[in-house]
């Protein structure tokens, strides 16, 4: 009954599904990092201006 879909067009759209999931979590792990950088150079920056 479900025979496993074996053509080129299928495997074309299934490697282009993975693509663009893939470029979206490096995206948004690009945008954690830089984030993350963000909040450490305010926190930083914030002890630096006001010395204890």
């Amino acid at each position: 009954m479900n025979q496993p879909v074996d053509n080129k067009a299928a495997k074309d759209a299934a490697k282009k599904a993975r693509d663009g999931r893939n470029i979206a979590l490096a995206l948004g792990l690009a945008v954690f990092v830089v984030l993350v950088f963000v909040v450490t150079l305010v926190r930083l920056g914030g002890n630096v201006a006001h010395p204890h």
